[in-house]
């Protein structure tokens, strides 16, 4: 519900973003009134967001807009949305495993799931690729609970852990696991495995652009012919990988892959998809773990695969656990992810006038 001039809404931070969590029926029905209405919530365009609650970083400026769910193998309907910071742009183009984390708890704060018992399973239909996830989010003495012992990279502090199970999520996007149909295809001269197992991804090797893969997410973002090139990519892989037109779409996610240094099973740099993450997104890591399988491609060459299928996916602030459910015949039957995720403030929130 709102007043005259504020929006009830829930800032979460869900995995290493942070956003702002709405129910549907607090929004307007048509999606450009939404967009516009988001844009001016989050105060883009502008790169510091400045008259509005963006954190003006790619990562602090997400959306999740929940609803009962409308199948009957879920219990609420997550539609994630990206706002661009520095454009006037809100995209619905891909899904996000770390807000994705915040949806749990969001829906049984705002009385769209009961508790049941200790633990509260709420199974999330993924709105932007018509999936649904499982979470399992801590509820003793019959409420949500944000602390415990669990900890993720990119985020200080023990929090309560938010384990997260998806199924059926290849080609989420993109129609196939490999939408090309192969391991390795040539861009511009380059080697890529452009794979979607929850994230469409372009993999690519770091050496290939005289990088190490050690360097900083700064030292990346300095660097305006590399990030140049990468675009150039981009923008080619788009149609090969059935995205169309990427332009202005936040996907396909372009990942630059090295030896691990830190005992992972890769190290990764990744873009969103024109600024460097400062980690990487779960269903990115879920997709660089399943390119590790595939027997070649940048991915698979530099890789130390673990053998119970947890996967430690480096980047520049740590690493990313994530598990592949792999079968007796190689296939890979599920993916998963332990989050966390924490409520920041719970009230009204004032867009900015037209």
């Amino acid at each position: 519900m709102s007043d005259e001039s504020g929006i009830r809404c829930l800032w979460m931070r869900g995995g290493s973003s942070k956003g702002a969590y709405f129910l549907k029926e607090d929004l307007p029905g048509d999606p450009a009134e939404r967009d516009d209405l988001l844009l001016r919530i989050m105060g883009s365009p502008d790169p510091r967001q400045i008259d509005g609650i963006g954190g003006a970083d790619p990562l602090t400026s997400k959306v999740a807009i929940l609803s009962r769910s409308t199948r009957a193998d879920a219990d609420v309907d997550y539609l994630f949305l990206q706002v661009f910071v520095d454009q006037a742009l809100v995209s619905d183009a891909q899904g996000c495993g770390n807000i994705l984390a915040g949806v749990g708890p969001a829906a049984i704060e705002r009385d769209l799931v009961s508790v049941a018992g200790q633990e509260t399973a709420v199974r999330i239909h993924m709105v932007n690729t018509g999936e649904v996830a499982l979470a399992r989010v801590q509820t003793p003495a019959g409420r949500v609970s944000y602390s415990g012992s669990s900890e993720i990279a990119g985020v200080p502090g023990r929090h309560a852990p938010v384990p997260l199970l998806f199924m059926n999520i290849a080609g989420s996007m993109c129609g196939a696991l490999l939408p090309t149909g192969n391991a390795i295809d040539l861009i511009d001269g380059v080697e890529a495995t452009m794979i979607d197992n929850g994230m469409p991804c372009v993999i690519l090797r770091a050496s290939d652009f005289g990088l190490t893969g050690k360097e900083s997410r700064e030292e990346i973002e300095a660097d305006q012919g590399l990030k140049a090139r990468i675009e150039a990519i981009r923008l080619k892989a788009g149609p090969l990988m059935n995205l169309g037109d990427v332009e202005e779409a936040s996907v396909p996610k372009m990942t630059l892959v090295s030896p691990p240094t830190s005992g992972g099973a890769i190290s990764t740099r990744s873009f969103i998809p024109h600024r460097v993450h400062a980690s990487i997104g779960v269903f990115a890591a879920i997709t660089v773990a399943t390119a590790t399988r595939l027997g070649q491609g940048p991915a698979a060459a530099m890789a130390d695969p673990p053998g119970d299928g947890q996967y430690l996916i480096e980047h520049p602030t740590g690493m990313m656990d994530v598990f592949l459910d792999i079968g007796e015949d190689g296939a890979i039957k599920g993916a998963g992810s332990v989050r966390t995720a924490r409520k920041l403030f719970d009230g009204l929130v004032f867009p900015k006038d037209c």
